[in-house]
């Protein structure tokens, strides 16, 4: 027998059972803190030295083995679950869970991810079997351990968001944000309507514009930005947190509650995406603009075939439809087109549309190179930027900043922007990468820029706001007039100051916390889908723009009133 084995440590379960629940308690520890990796040996040794202390696994006076299953088992899966999502994404939002457990996951790019699936699920495995050896032979924890599983439910902030949203179903006020809701109406359109281009930085928020942590790998947007209006100050609400649900909130003004959330349909696969609600592809279509989707992605991924396709859009390219086009069609990544050659399908598609003549038109393209945990950057930034080590985003950030100013700037030579407004905004603030620690180390926003025309060069604003704010702005901005200057739940950024956003007049964690309890957005979102809960309720008409909104005494904010809420 090889020395190491031969250690009495090491020939006896005890010791292989106590060393996996350290580990797992280390990693779990490390994963949900700012802890260096270090920490998990250091936490799985001090485990080991109580276990010797306490004689864990091998008490002083031992009593028979019982052969029962601890009452922990099942807690302690779903915080493993907790802890793979956290590690995966860095922020748990149910909300996502549940949307893309409705609208489809099966095409999606997460390769690296369904690995580390297999990997977590084969060591969660090995932590259950030595806690259940654990608890069989040693009587003390036998007795504890299901105040053990008490804790671990309790503890649990995944279990936490679920008992929050269940409590919407009962709670006194759930039509907070439904009464604030205001629907998107224009009511005068501008001699010549502008072009419109849409591009959404897979995870490229504005916070990696901050030169003292990130140096330049935003320089490329900065230039961008000094062509066009910047806006500084847009946050992140819940619900808005993954790509979906920062699309439908810069479209439809709305954050993205997912369908059938605590009801009966809740798996169900979906037919058709906030169909409740009209969003900027409903209004332009309406008024003669021609509107196509392009994303390297699968469109049949969390649901975003299904929303453009019901929102107006004439055409909707994804995976399915532009890797065939593709010269080389082994120039893939795990998800699909890499952003180089998705950049050229979109150049081709405004050259169709402007040589069609047919009215305006519109074009919404969503990138992939920031997407996390390390991008993936195309092979022009390889050649530009050299060797890409796997893991650095910093680097794919560069890539995604240049390449979208590449694209801008090879249009502008062509002539295909004139009369058009570009707008560039990250769809959402990243998840767990690289450089996680600096970006949370102080306040985050998202990436909103305009430029083009009649936007005036040079121009930054700063307002507390969120990305339910893009729909409004972006109808102001291409010339619409819209009523109160507001659609959705947003405020135009471009009107007087005295015009609010709700985070500005609210704040943020009042109106996440308003979220939680929120039902009748929720059923306006899904009108036709979800089975509704509040025909005992009437149907309350949005009030007009000009209109004060009769609060409740559970809106009261000690704050004076407004003409709008």
């Amino acid at each position: 027998m090889l020395p190491v084995f031969s250690s009495p440590m090491l020939r006896y379960p005890r010791w292989w059972a106590l060393l996996a629940i350290g580990l797992s308690l280390g990693y779990a520890v490390v994963t949900v803190s700012r802890l260096p990796a270090w920490a998990v040996p250091a936490i799985a040794g001090a485990w080991l030295g109580a276990g010797w202390l306490l004689r864990w696994g091998a008490p002083l006076r031992p009593r028979p083995r019982a052969r029962v299953w601890p009452w922990s088992l099942l807690p302690m899966a779903l915080l493993g679950l907790y802890i793979y999502l956290n590690d995966s994404f860095g922020i748990v939002d149910l909300g996502a869970i549940f949307f893309h457990l409705q609208a489809g996951i099966s095409d999606h790019g997460g390769g690296d991810r369904l690995v580390a699936a297999v990997l977590y699920t084969l060591s969660m495995l090995a932590l259950l079997a030595a806690f259940t050896w654990l608890v069989r032979v040693d009587h003390r924890w036998r007795y504890g351990e299901r105040l053990l599983a008490l804790i671990l439910l309790v503890s649990n902030p995944l279990l936490y968001g679920m008992t929050q949203r269940g409590a919407a179903i009962v709670t006194e006020d759930g039509a907070w944000l439904d009464r604030r809701y205001i629907e998107p109406e224009i009511l005068a359109v501008p001699e010549s309507p502008p072009n419109l281009l849409l591009l959404y930085l897979e995870s490229i928020e504005r916070t990696y514009a901050d030169r003292e942590r990130f140096g330049d790998v935003y320089a490329d947007l900065d230039a961008l930005g000094a062509k066009g209006h910047v806006f500084e100050g847009v946050r992140q609400l819940d619900n808005t947190g993954w790509t979906m649900a920062g699309m439908i909130a810069s479209q439809c003004g709305t954050p993205l509650m997912p369908a059938g959330l605590l009801h009966d349909r809740q798996f169900e696969p979906l037919e058709h995406v906030v169909p409740g609600v009209d969003c900027l592809g409903d209004l332009l279509s309406e008024h003669g603009y021609r509107l196509s989707y392009l994303g390297g992605a699968s469109t049949a991924f969390a649901g975003k075939g299904l929303f453009y396709q019901g929102h107006g859009f004439d055409s909707v390219m994804g995976r399915e439809e532009l890797v065939p086009r593709l010269d080389d069609p082994d120039y893939v990544n795990n998800w699909g087109l890499f952003d180089d050659s998705l950049y050229e399908f979109t150049s081709e598609e405004i050259r169709r549309l402007e040589a069609k003549d047919d009215g305006p038109w519109g074009v919404v393209n969503l990138s992939i190179t920031g997407h996390a945990p390390n991008g993936y950057p195309a092979r022009t930034c390889l050649e530009r930027q050299g060797e890409f080590d796997g893991e650095d985003i910093l680097y794919s950030v560069t890539c995604s900043a240049w390449l979208a100013r590449d694209l801008v700037e090879r249009l502008e030579q062509e002539g295909l922007l004139e009369n058009t407004l570009v707008v560039i905004a990250s769809d959402h603030l990243t998840m767990r990468v690289s450089a996680w620690d600096q970006l949370t180390a102080g306040e985050r926003d998202n990436t909103f820029m305009m430029l083009g025309s009649g936007i005036e060069s040079g121009t930054r604003t700063r307002r507390e706001a969120s990305m339910v704010d893009l729909f409004p702005t972006l109808l102001e901005a291409m010339g619409f007039t819209i009523k109160g200057h507001r659609a959705g739940l947003g405020a135009s950024l471009l009107a007087e100051p005295n015009q609010q956003t709700l985070v500005e007049r609210h704040g943020l964690v009042p109106l996440n916390a308003r979220m939680r309890e929120e039902n009748a957005l929720q059923q306006r979102l899904w009108e036709g889908l979800v089975p509704n809960q509040s025909q005992e309720r009437e149907e309350q008409e949005s009030p007009p723009a000009d209109a004060q909104v009769v609060e409740s005494p559970h809106d009261a904010t000690g704050e004076a009133p407004a003409s709008v809420q």
